[in-house]
C-alpha cells in the first residue's frame, strides 16, 4: 500500500485498528509529514487520531503532546537529511522512533508529564532536564 492509500484509508475510517500499532503511527505521521506542510500534518493527523479512537470507542487514549512531538520529530529529521527518503531509508536512520516503550520521549519528557491529563489535551513542550 503506498502512502496515498494509507491516509486516504485512514482519513476515510476503513483502517484496520487491530493492525495500528506504534510503528504504524510513526509511518503515518512520516507519510503525512511527506505530503503536507508540517502545519497542515499536525492539524489532519491530530483530527484523524481523534476521529479513529472515536470510533473504536477510544476516544480517552488520543494524546496530543505525543501525537505533536513524533510529528515533529520526523519532521525534523527529514529536514535535516537534506533529501526525500523512503519510508525504508528513514526507518532505518530513525529506529529510535519506532521504540514505544522507554523510546525517544522518555528522554524528552518526564513520565508523569506524559501521563497527566493536560498533556493530553495540549501539546506540551518537552520538560525533561529542565
Amino acid at each position: 500500500m503506498n502512502s496515498d492509500d494509507r491516509i486516504r484509508q485512514f482519513e476515510e475510517g476503513t483502517a484496520s485498528a487491530d493492525n495500528f500499532h506504534h510503528a504504524d503511527h510513526v509511518r503515518l505521521a512520516f507519510d503525512y509529514v511527506c505530503r503536507y506542510s508540517v502545519l497542515e500534518a499536525v492539524q489532519r493527523l491530530s483530527d484523524g487520531l481523534k476521529r479513529f479512537a472515536a470510533a473504536q470507542g477510544k476516544a480517552d487514549r488520543y494524546h496530543e503532546t505525543i501525537t505533536w512531538a513524533y510529528l515533529l520529530l520526523i519532521h525534523e529529521r527529514i529536514a535535516r537529511t537534506g533529501c526525500v527518503q523512503t519510508w525504508e531509508e528513514f526507518a532505518e536512520c530513525n529506529g529510535d522512533l519506532l521504540v514505544w516503550k522507554d523510546g525517544v520521549l522518555s528522554t524528552l519528557y518526564r513520565q508523569e508529564t506524559l501521563d497527566s491529563d493536560f498533556a493530553r489535551r495540549v501539546f506540551v513542550l518537552p520538560d525533561r532536564g529542565l
